[in-house]
């Protein structure tokens, strides 16, 4: 069956050819000009992946994002942004999306964002029905259907990428992953900005599941990469 993706965009011919080139590459496609027909069917139909442009009549893609992620916590979203709103990618990300392309973008890099964030969608899905719901390191614990993590009974806030990032750790426990296969597995694409991305979200994950614990949970591999293990 094919994956279906909701386009949510308001220039017509922008999402004419997201439609064309997506159903190109076999996915089925729903396409919504504003935000509140774009919530409706985000909310009662079953979808893969949401492409939700920021800047929408009436309801903007930051309020639909919200209220998307009250209702699922799961589905991949990308925001289409405009090219200066750094603010905008900033909130989004903050309030749930998986991930964001700026205006105007290569066709074969947005493809790749989407193959991307349901290639990791999946990789959750298999973890959890191989693991069960919950995975964990020590007295970590990561409910791969909510997305909620928690360590020591604390509830601990992640962004979708950290949570991906710490999944895919978790899920080679004990074993040492490569920069490389952290690279693809979690982002997906040959990225193009800084090399230093992983260590820069390895340092907001650390803060956040081992500031105020006894034991680390992450650990580097000098020149290799990382581990994760019980200290």
């Amino acid at each position: 069956m094919s994956q279906r993706i909701l386009v949510v965009e308001d220039e017509h011919q922008i999402a004419k050819i997201l439609k064309i080139e997506l159903e190109y590459e076999g996915y089925e496609v729903v396409v919504a000009n504003d935000g509140k027909s774009g919530l409706e069917v985000a909310l009662t139909e079953k979808l893969d992946l949401i492409l939700l442009d920021v800047m929408l009549p009436g309801l903007n893609g930051l309020e639909v994002l919200r209220r998307v992620r009250k209702e699922n916590s799961i589905i991949p979203v990308i925001l289409l942004t405009a090219r200066n709103m750094t603010m905008d990618k900033v909130s989004g990300l903050d309030q749930g999306a998986n991930d964001y392309i700026t205006k105007p973008f290569e066709m074969e890099e947005l493809l790749a964002r989407v193959r991307s964030c349901l290639r990791q969608n999946s990789l959750a899905a298999n973890t959890s029905k191989i693991e069960g719901s919950m995975l964990s390191v020590g007295d970590l614990l990561i409910n791969l259907e909510t997305r909620e993590v928690k360590r020591g009974g604390i509830s601990i806030s992640l962004t979708p990428k950290e949570f991906d990032l710490l999944v895919y750790l978790v899920s080679y426990k004990s074993k040492i992953v490569t920069r490389d296969s952290i690279l693809f597995n979690v982002w997906g694409y040959e990225y193009e900005g800084e090399t230093n991305v992983i260590d820069v979200y390895i340092r907001h994950l650390r803060k956040k599941i081992e500031e105020g614990f006894s034991t680390p949970i992450i650990h580097t591999v000098r020149g290799v990469g990382y581990t994760v293990r019980e200290s």
